[in-house]
């Protein structure tokens, strides 16, 4: 027998692990998940795919419009049946087709290497964002468990901080480094071991 109350609970899940929820919905659905155990493992189960889609990048969306049509139909034509477990999955079905197409689509920029310390090679790519330029670093030849620290350098001289890595010796690394400093104030990169020397230089074109 179909208990209304949990159908109506379960069909707000997905709501609720996206954080959409408020006022006496929020306090009634966390009310049930206090009592029942198969809701509770289906947030637990729709919680790592509603990470992954927070690293989506909102500038690049393209979202196709019978997305939503094509998942509605799919729910409401098998609504009476196990309808914990079709939610969830639907859930599930909508966060992967959106992940898809909420993925980044920023063009890389490949940059030139200015200058480089013995025994380092790299090759790097840049993505200008909104809020700021991410840094695509390939290479080997940094000293195996020496923190490298990464600044991006402004067209005034000014540096900003990109983060840091870990040389990895002759084992190929890849690096993703980001700084708050936008493409258009940026004029290229310096790759600084822990003495300050610089390793690695770049350019931007």
């Amino acid at each position: 027998m179909n208990d209304p109350v949990h159908e109506r609970r379960t069909e707000l899940l997905g709501a609720y692990v996206l954080n959409h929820l408020t006022g006496s919905e929020l306090d009634a659905v966390q009310d049930h998940l206090d009592d029942c155990a198969d809701c509770r493992a289906t947030v637990a189960e729709l919680a790592p795919t509603v990470r992954a889609l927070a690293g989506a990048n909102p500038d690049n969306v393209t979202v196709p419009s019978h997305l939503e049509d094509l998942v509605v139909r799919k729910v409401g034509a098998h609504r009476r049946r196990r309808t914990a477990l079709l939610v969830a999955a639907a859930a599930v079905v909508l966060a992967g087709a959106t992940w898809w197409y909420l993925r980044p689509t920023a063009p890389l920029e490949q940059v030139a290497i200015s200058a480089a310390a013995p025994g380092v090679t790299a090759e790097a790519a840049l993505v200008p964002h909104t809020w700021g330029v991410e840094i695509k670093l390939d290479g080997q030849g940094f000293a195996a468990g020496q923190t490298y620290q990464v600044s991006v350098t402004g067209t005034d001289g000014a540096e900003v901080s990109a983060g840091s890595f870990v040389g990895t010796g002759q084992n190929l690394m890849h690096c993703n480094l980001n700084s708050s400093l936008l493409r258009a104030d940026a004029s290229g990169f310096v790759v600084r071991d822990a003495a300050g020397a610089i390793a690695l230089s770049s350019t931007f074109p």
